[in-house]
């Protein structure tokens, strides 16, 4: 399917191949215009069209460019604007086009992993997604988090005489465990807006029989009964200001790895204003989280068919979000601390959702291949992000962009084809994990006034004498 203009890189390099065909087939130039003028209320094309700026933002996310100055130089001549230009377009950006980039680019992606699956038709029967086994068989799991970008540089006229951070905003995410993906992102301009005032955004995407898990920011009463009234379900962490009635003591339920178990039934107002029962659920831990508590509460709505320790554990996957959002501050470009405006700001983090999103695609068909364990556990998203990046710009010098094109006209079943063949060629010897192990405490610093500074050489002398 491919030309022999491909080969040095399928055998060299075929992470980078994967991902720049996954970017050619999901963010194609002519689809993502044309959606744009569909979907944009505010702005408009005139000379500078929305996929080259997409493509822009994506190779400083990426880290193939260090910066959009230094992007918008290398694209200089496909882009018929000023950069002063290409910086308004970024900062008018609407969130509600960034967000539904995101969307778009999930439910896209999403197709192609369950054509990459369905090569295992034995084990998509048995609950098992991308190669994994499900979360909750059964269930749609959905974990819902808020994640704050970190504070931009005082460009702006506005923040020079500003002593302290500048926040360009928030987003809320909701995230798939079994698919490994980003499915919907809320951004909101205003840093300090409370989470809770955004969740009336996501009552859109509720869907029946999908499993809400939220920490206790997200136990507000009226947004729990949207989710029940699907009907849906949840598994909350409980907020002390959140209203309930015990019907029972608890009653032991036994032991899962964090801690002791118990349940009791409780009261709360329904969607339609009338009393219904939920679940309470205690976990005595055995050792106390980091803010010091030494039990959680947790309440859900799932049938008793669902044990107690089942719901603990699968509100252990909480983690699984926090992850995420450390591989998009780490291995991904995604919070530019250049981009002062919050529609600029937002919008580049919006970025990185899609190419988090277009990672797991990449890694949906390594596991395929090399197995679920493996990919999870010794597979570095750094390395491979590094991989990408490093090799990026060599490759689209001796494989122009017309060739790629090839990407866009294939099928669905043949596009997870190309996947799986490459996947095969992948040595994931260069791209595992170096584990750390445990941290050693921080040994006391004395600091002498006198003597600020100290030659390495003379303590190195010190530990040989």
């Amino acid at each position: 399917m491919l030309s022999d203009l491909f080969k040095p890189f399928i055998e060299g390099s075929p992470l980078s191949v994967m991902m720049r065909g996954l970017v050619e087939r999901l963010l194609n130039p002519e689809q993502m215009d044309q959606w744009f003028e569909q979907l944009a209320q505010e702005q408009y094309t005139r000379e500078l069209l929305f996929s080259t700026v997409v493509s822009l933002m994506l190779e400083v996310v990426c880290g193939s460019r260090k910066a959009v100055n230094a992007a918008y130089q290398a694209m200089e001549e496909a882009i018929p604007v000023s950069l002063q230009a290409v910086y308004g377009k970024l900062r008018g950006v609407e969130p509600v086009v960034a967000a539904e980039l995101v969307r778009y680019t999930a439910r896209e992606g999403q197709a192609i992993m369950a054509a990459v699956a369905a090569a295992m038709p034995a084990s998509v029967e048995a609950g098992v997604k991308d190669g994994r086994p499900a979360v909750l068989p059964g269930y749609k799991v959905r974990i819902v988090d808020g994640n704050h970008l970190a504070a931009t540089e005082h460009r702006l006229k506005e923040l020079r005489t500003y002593g302290g951070g500048a926040l360009p905003g928030q987003a809320l995410v909701v995230y798939d465990p079994d698919w490994d993906m980003a499915l919907n992102v809320v951004p909101c301009e205003n840093g300090h807006t409370q989470e809770r005032a955004l969740l009336a955004l996501l009552e859109a995407g509720l869907a029946a029989g999908e499993v809400w898990v939220m920490d206790r920011n997200f136990c507000v009463l009226h947004w729990l009964q949207r989710i029940a009234a699907q009907p849906a379900y949840l598994v909350v962490r409980e907020h002390e200001q959140t209203p309930f009635t015990p019907l029972a003591p608890m009653a032991e339920q036994g032991v899962t790895e964090t801690g002791r178990v118990a349940e009791q039934p409780i009261q709360v107002i329904g969607p339609d204003g009338q009393p219904v029962v939920w679940r309470r659920i205690r976990v005595l831990l055995h050792q106390p989280t980091r803010n010091g508590d030494e039990q959680v509460y947790l309440w859900t709505n799932l049938p008793a068919t669902v044990t107690a320790q089942t719901v603990a554990r699968l509100y252990l996957k909480r983690w699984r979000i926090e992850t995420a959002f450390q591989h998009l501050a780490q291995d991904l470009n995604t919070e530019i601390k250049t981009l002062g405006y919050p529609r600029a700001a937002l919008f580049g983090f919006c970025i990185g959702v899609v190419a988090y999103n277009i990672l797991a695609v990449l890694k949906a068909a390594l596991r395929q291949v090399h197995g679920a364990s493996v990919i999870d556990t010794h597979l570095s998203g750094y390395y491979v992000t590094d991989e990408v990046s490093g090799t990026y710009r060599g490759m689209m010098i001796a494989i122009p962009p017309p060739e790629w094109q090839v990407f866009r006209h294939l099928t669905v079943p043949q596009v997870a084809e190309v996947l799986l063949e490459l996947a095969g060629k992948v040595c994931l010897a260069k791209f595992r994990k170096h584990p750390r192990g445990p941290k050693k405490p921080r040994p006391p610093r004395p600091f002498d006034p006198k003597h600020p500074h100290q030659a390495t050489v003379e303590l190195l002398a010190v530990r040989r004498r």
